[in-house]
């Protein structure tokens, strides 16, 4: 089915996982990895995310597979190819008992790209509004600076917020005063690293939920995840260590759900000009006097000394698959024709002797170790795979809240880095992850690297201006050959994203990672 087709789809009603509430009970969800706040617009990383949407709405919902349908917007249709229809849902309540209007979707727009402080925010999916016409309390017309036929799957990504709660402080959100929602659940509490509790919206557009009370538990070590859920402490865990997948698959007090992930892992050098970083130097600990990892050949060097297949089979004990690519098979965009780069250690050597290292050099890879599947496990493979040709490398690994702050600020030149297309397609990771960073055009908003490949740039542009789909796909596709050709980022694995609940329980697994309550349901 076409992008174009599964847009239409948006007249059809919103079919429910549930027709009605169950019996009142309580759920409990132990999660691997904290939010950083609750303000939906703050930071675009699947903690945040997963938390925020039991709370907020979006004009544009997708189902666990990623398909676009409708929420807040009951139907969409483009105007001409500048110009979006969005009919709004009528009835729909805030928390505090308040009408949605398009009011609301006007104030959430102007605040997206305003979000201070923001380590990685949401306006590259408002890049191209130019404007927000009100036609009526539940109609408007969204005009765009040029033909955009992604504007609803870019809809799904923006959480609309209270205009008359006037929410612009990100603590606004953390204190409970301004996270008030449209969503299928209230915020009760919210205790940073510790969990967040939510109440149901009885009152939700998309009919009340199964369960009253929800307990939202951050629970970053993976052997006490595990055994959370074990202990019955808790209803439903993610990010199952890939040591423990084996067990709880044959454990009868279990139920395991699976699905092939949009998120890809990859390392990810600075593309800074700068030289005499402490941490790439020769071997005798003297920093080199320029960046290596602007020479093409040091970044394919790096990426032939990897054995893919030895990370899936060994670290990621068969949870992923090598990838030259951030999107899995059958996505909007996959190119069939990019590969993994071959394991090819001696080619790797003559690569670095060509660019000027015969001997190499010495380079730490940073890392959380909390925040996705075996990241410093990953890491740790990687460096020594590098050291056997030359490259001594060592790994700084770290909690994640540790890690975002100092990759916002650039210490890091050399990371172990993850994405999630959460559109589910190509032109998310181009926009924001290689994407030239630029505050007026919105791009680059989760660029931490400083890449910048104006050739690239075009591409994407060109693409996400052809309203047609088959035109579109095959844009989108060289524009992933190219990155392949250019190596800015070196790709890892594709993910395969797992979840573990008590069995008596039917979770519905996403492939955007998010974990939520209202995928959960209790077996008939």
């Amino acid at each position: 089915m076409t992008l174009s087709r599964r847009l239409c789809l948006a007249a059809l009603p919103l079919i429910l996982m549930a027709q009605g509430p169950a019996a009142a009970q309580d759920l409990t969800i132990g999660v691997g990895t904290a939010p950083t706040s609750v303000d939906p617009h703050f930071h675009n990383n699947g903690p945040n995310n997963s938390l925020t949407m039991h709370i907020f709405d979006r004009l544009v919902e997708r189902d666990a597979r990623a398909r676009p349908m409708p929420a807040l917007a009951e139907s969409w249709r483009p105007v001409s190819d500048t110009e979006w229809e969005f009919r709004l849902r009528r009835g729909v309540k805030w928390h505090d008992g308040r009408d949605f209007t398009a009011e609301d979707v006007v104030f959430t727009f102007g605040r997206v790209p305003q979000v201070a402080n923001s380590p990685g925010g949401f306006g590259g999916f408002l890049r191209q509004v130019a404007r927000v016409e009100i036609m009526d309390p539940h109609t408007i017309r969204v005009h765009t600076r040029q033909p955009h036929p992604l504007l609803p799957v870019d809809l799904t990504q923006i959480s609309v917020i209270a205009r008359h709660v006037n929410g612009t402080a990100t603590e606004d959100y953390n204190t409970g005063r301004a996270a008030v929602g449209t969503g299928a659940y209230r915020l009760v509490s919210y205790a940073s690293g510790d969990r967040a509790v939510l109440a149901r919206n009885e009152e939700w557009w998309g009919g009340a939920e199964p369960w009253a009370r929800v307990s939202y538990r951050f629970l970053s070590n993976d052997a006490s995840r595990t055994a959370a859920l074990l202990s019955g402490d808790v209803d439903l865990i993610d990010q199952l260590p890939t040591s423990d997948l084996a067990r709880l698959k044959n454990d009868p007090r279990v139920v395991v759900s699976q699905i092939p992930s949009l998120r890809t892992m990859f390392i990810a050098p600075v593309h800074s000009p700068e030289g005499g970083h402490p941490q790439i130097t020769d071997h005798q600990g003297t920093p080199l006097p320029q960046n290596p990892f602007l020479d093409i050949r040091v970044r394919r060097a790096l990426s032939l000394a990897i054995n893919r297949d030895a990370l899936v089979e060994r670290v990621m004990e068969g949870a992923a698959e090598p990838t030259g690519q951030w999107l899995p098979r059958g996505a909007f965009g996959y190119n069939p024709d990019v590969r993994p780069d071959p394991f090819d250690p001696e080619a790797a050597r003559r690569l670095l002797a060509e660019a000027g290292y015969p001997q190499g050099f010495r380079v730490v890879i940073s890392t959380p170790n909390d925040r996705w599947p075996n990241d410093a496990r990953l890491s740790q493979a990687v460096a020594q795979m590098w050291t056997r040709i030359g490259v001594r490398a060592t790994v700084d690994a770290m909690p994640y809240a540790a890690f975002v702050p100092r990759r916002t600020r650039f210490e890091l030149p050399l990371q172990m880095a993850a994405w999630g297309s959460s559109t589910g397609e190509a032109t998310n990771y181009l926009v924001n992850i290689t994407g030239t960073s630029n505050r007026q055009r919105l791009t680059g908003s989760a660029n931490m690297w400083r890449h910048s490949d104006p050739e690239l740039d075009e591409m994407t542009a060109r693409a996400a201006a052809t309203m047609d789909d088959e035109g579109r796909e095959a844009l989108l596709r060289e524009a992933v050959a190219r990155y392949a050709e250019r190596v800015p980022y070196i790709q890892l694995v594709q993910l395969t994203n797992s979840w573990a609940a008590r069995r008596g329980l039917k979770h519905d697994p996403r492939m955007d990672e998010r974990t939520i309550a209202m995928g959960v349901r209790a077996e008939p």
